[in-house]
């Protein structure tokens, strides 16, 4: 038996959970600051798992999907404009778009991708997403809430508290060993939840209510054409993303699961699972880069382990005074932590374009990339039928269309 072959086991039940560890900060981060339950996300995190793994279930990569980062805008806009129930038709959308790329590569193999989304949509498309979020985390980090119209908190200690929670994550991200280096968020809460006990800010009136048992607070999708035409577009940047995750497992535990399952399969799987949390009001999943990182490092490429972290996240999802402490973590140690996410998220669409060596002397280029990011920022709306188009899910349809009708730059001969 390989070490990459399904192999359930009782005795890998604490790995699974330490894996769980890490993935824990960015996955309830997420609904924290979307208006989501994290309970409902740790369920939908542990079922999205099972799913992908069903789904793939000839050669299951080592993965861990949860919360994806790149849907904190439009669910924030979704739910303050439609509501929970109506945003879920958005994201169970966005998980049936994955479906039918994964339908069109099995039909066209997966060089039709990356024609119809080069890095030249792509990498703008993800520096929109870090950049629009960017006053989110700022408002959040100086104590106010993310549109910045009430203070929560003084200035003074909320300043103090989210730098603090700041410099405890960069810390760890760089200078964190083992382990250590894949939980920078996590210590990055923890360390500014220290922080503002000790300002006196934090309520546990919310942790005394909770019971020990309690279901997650799920939530039926409503159908909403507006709440689906809008977050559709925005899928395309963690479709592609999932390409990138899928190449660096491979390149971890030396299979090669672009080949088997395949792209078709496992963007399949990922979709699905996105779809399912939906139904169940969770936010849509991705696979997590950080749980990547601890399986290079612990070497234990079981997929086996995925299962036992999925378990866990379903049975902690039941918890109910784990969802009263996150609920008592105060918006500047989110914001802190934010300030690195979403700047990190933007330098992420530039390190797409870099890999790709997009020649930015090419006015076809830069006409590309300049719409997307002025597009997705600039706060242009479009409305079709009474139906608002803006944000990054504009900038994405502009770039899309951009590459697809603007001609190529000719080879001028020397």
């Amino acid at each position: 038996m390989k070490p990459t072959d399904y192999n359930f086991r009782a005795k890998d039940s604490i790995l699974g959970l330490q894996f769980l560890f890490v993935a824990f900060g960015a996955l309830v981060l997420v609904p924290i600051l979307t208006g989501l339950d994290p309970s409902v996300a740790l369920f939908t995190a542990g079922l999205g798992t099972l799913v992908f793994q069903f789904v793939n279930k000839g050669a299951i990569p080592p993965i861990f999907l949860a919360s994806s980062f790149a849907f904190i805008a439009p669910i924030s806009y979704g739910v303050a404009t439609w509501g929970i129930a109506a945003t879920m038709s958005g994201l169970i959308a966005a998980g049936l778009l994955y479906v039918v790329l994964s339908m069109l590569i099995r039909l066209k193999g997966d060089g039709f991708i990356h024609k119809l989304l080069p890095a030249v949509v792509v990498g703008p498309v993800i520096m929109s997403i870090g950049l629009i979020l960017s006053p989110v985390a700022v408002n959040l980090a100086m104590g106010k809430t993310g549109d910045g119209s009430v203070v929560l908190v003084p200035f003074e200690s909320a300043i103090v508290i989210s730098m603090i929670a700041l410099f405890v994550t960069v810390f760890f991200s760089l200078l964190g060993k083992g382990m250590f280096k894949l939980i920078p968020i996590l210590a990055g809460i923890i360390v500014g939840y220290i922080v503002a006990l000790m300002y006196g800010i934090v309520d546990f009136s919310g942790v005394s209510k909770a019971a020990w048992f309690a279901m997650p607070n799920f939530t039926a999708p409503e159908f909403n054409w507006q709440a689906i035409i809008f977050i559709l577009p925005i899928a395309i940047a963690p479709a592609i993303e999932h390409i990138g995750d899928m190449l660096a497992i491979s390149n971890v535990t030396k299979e090669d699961y672009l080949k088997k399952p395949g792209l078709k399969n496992t963007l399949l799987g990922d979709g699905l699972a996105t779809s399912v949390a939906a139904l169940f009001g969770g936010p849509p999943n991705t696979t997590y880069s950080e749980v990547t990182g601890a399986v290079t490092i612990t070497k234990a490429y079981n997929p086996a382990i995925m299962t036992w972290a999925a378990i866990f996240a379903i049975a902690l999802a039941f918890v109910g005074k784990i969802g009263g402490v996150l609920s008592t973590i105060p918006t500047p140690v989110m914001g802190g932590i934010m300030l690195l996410l979403f700047g990190i998220i933007a330098t992420l669409g530039i390190s797409t374009l870099i890999k790709d060596k997009t020649d930015f002397t090419c006015p076809r280029n830069m006409i590309i990339v300049s719409m997307i990011l002025v597009f997705s920022i600039g706060g242009m709306t479009f409305n079709f039928g009474g139906v608002p188009f803006s944000g990054i899910g504009l900038g994405a349809i502009v770039g899309i269309l951009l590459n697809l009708v603007l001609p190529q730059a000719s080879v001028e001969k020397e």
